[in-house]
């Protein structure tokens, strides 16, 4: 006989579904993107590799295309390609997490998988006011979870902590577990440290990070801590960081800092903080390590408070194509997309090699394309060159290499429907030689450059008509030495 529980589960699921069927071909719907079968997702939960197969979960609201009640959506994959969508990991129903599923992470633990997440509850009508509290739920085939009878198995708040308690991120050392917390307190974010024997029992070690009356935020969200390269990364999302030129230019950031840690003496001794991807659309990154020893990121592809007009087609959100992270030899993070994408290449449309532009050169036409160039710059006039993506009628999404000030600019002022948003650009290590390489599907667009240190995310709207893709150059001649454009195949088993 079925359990409430499992009647709220179902319900979730078959409101989903049903209205999948019926937006799955509107003009927006992303190809090889994760999203949801239909409404809203934000921040990606629970990245692992569980018996041979990736799994991504994702905050899910099932029952509208607007942020609400956090369910746990689920896809997974073989391949980190090609998804499968599964049913609803998590909804909201005991007395510690009846308003949200809030987010979290998984480990595999005695040949199970768990998941670690932040149970909500609102004290007032005005949600204002709040209970956070971590819990567990357990599966023994990565599908069907059940809550943990302990939950929650963490509910007192620290002193240097606040009631914004939020997002933990769990692993082992050797034969301990640890976790990572999102938390703030007189209105400054800082992350919080736990140990746990048993994944039930935790210990409070103190404050891992904080922001110490500096421009980094009042509330640090969705932090990840891990070993790359011999440092040790704090990923977070820091809320309320005010603008500083051209940096920190989106409502909210996200962003990293490298340094040592030492288990023996839990102290983190760290650098500065570096923003992460610089486009309009990237939020909430979470990572995970790989049996082929990768570290492997996927980020929330859209930000909070801003138009969205894929929610008149009935969704809204989605998440970032896998990026395998390394460390330069300053310790900034590199970013490049995992090599598996390749397979999603369907037909080579264009190469042009050694090619001298002027002006403009069209070289494709596709709203799911892999667009790899490589520019040189001999000629000291050249004011600016790069490529337009979804050109139409008054529409172009353009990519601009400034020379003179050495950065690469993101411009999505005339992407077709949307909130715009200005500009977004970043600093190039050089302009002589800059090689780009650029995801675009139906309503997104990822660009990586300067060996991965160079990465802009931004979600564009534009006509399903506006297709075109040129090559330009500004006051002079640039040499393309080569240019090469893939459409690409949609990436979903099943949604």
């Amino acid at each position: 006989m079925e359990t409430a529980y499992e009647r709220l589960l179902l319900s979730a699921q078959k409101e989903a579904s049903d209205k999948g069927e019926t937006i799955k071909d509107t003009p927006y719907r992303l190809g090889f993107h994760i999203s949801a079968p239909a409404n809203w997702i934000n921040d990606p939960n629970g990245l692992i590799q569980f018996k041979g197969e990736y799994h991504v979960f994702y905050q899910f609201h099932p029952f509208s295309e607007k942020w609400g009640p956090m369910y746990w959506g689920h896809v997974k994959s073989k391949d980190l390609v090609h998804w499968e969508q599964l049913p609803i990991a998590l909804a909201p129903f005991e007395d510690y997490d009846r308003d949200g599923c809030f987010s979290g992470s998984a480990v595999e633990h005695d040949g199970k998988m768990g998941l670690i997440y932040t149970g909500n509850v609102w004290l007032d009508d005005q949600q204002q006011e709040l209970k956070q509290v971590q819990c567990l739920a357990w599966s023994t085939d990565g599908v069907n979870f059940t809550k943990d009878c302990s939950n929650p198995v963490l509910s007192r708040i620290p002193e240097e902590g606040s009631s914004h308690f939020r997002d933990p991120k769990v692993w082992k050392h050797e034969s301990s577990w640890y976790m990572v917390l999102g938390t703030k307190k007189n209105e400054l974010g800082k992350v919080l440290l736990y140990q746990s024997d048993d994944l039930q029992n935790w210990k409070y070690e103190g404050v891992l990070a904080e922001n110490k009356e500096e421009n980094l935020g009042f509330m640090w969200e969705c932090p990840d801590f891990f070993e790359l390269g011999g440092r040790h990364v704090l990923l977070i999302s820091p809320e309320g960081m005010e603008q500083e030129g051209t940096e920190y230019v989106n409502l909210k950031q996200t962003g990293y800092f490298t340094g040592e840690f030492s288990y023996e003496t839990m102290q983190y001794k760290h650098g500065q903080f570096f923003e992460l991807d610089k486009g309009h659309d990237f939020y909430a990154a979470q990572t995970f390590l790989d049996d082929t020893g990768r570290r492997i990121l996927i980020a929330w592809m859209d930000m909070w408070e801003q138009e969205m007009p894929s929610q008149e087609d009935g969704w809204a959100g989605a998440l970032t194509i896998p990026r395998v992270l390394s460390l330069d030899k300053e310790g900034r993070l590199l970013m490049h997309p995992v090599a598996e994408l390749d397979s999603l290449r369907k037909e080579k449309t264009v190469s042009v090699k050694e090619y001298a532009i002027e002006n403009e050169l069209v070289i494709g036409s596709a709203d799911m394309a892999e667009i790899a160039a490589e520019f040189r710059v001999d000629d000291p006039g050249v004011r600016a060159f790069g490529v337009k993506v979804r050109c139409g009628d008054g529409e172009e999404t353009v990519l601009t290499i400034v020379p003179d000030e050495c950065k690469l600019v993101l411009d999505r002022e005339n992407s077709g429907k949307g909130p715009g948003g200005g500009l977004r650009e970043a600093k190039l290590s050089q302009v002589k030689s800059v090689s780009l390489r650029i995801f675009l599907d139906r309503s997104s667009i990822e660009v990586f450059a300067d060996g991965g240190a160079c990465v802009l995310t931004s979600r564009i709207f534009p006509s399903s008509d506006s297709l075109g893709i040129k090559l330009f150059a500004e006051g002079g001649t640039v040499n393309v030495q080569s240019a090469e454009v893939w459409t690409l195949g949609d990436a979903y088993i099943k949604r």
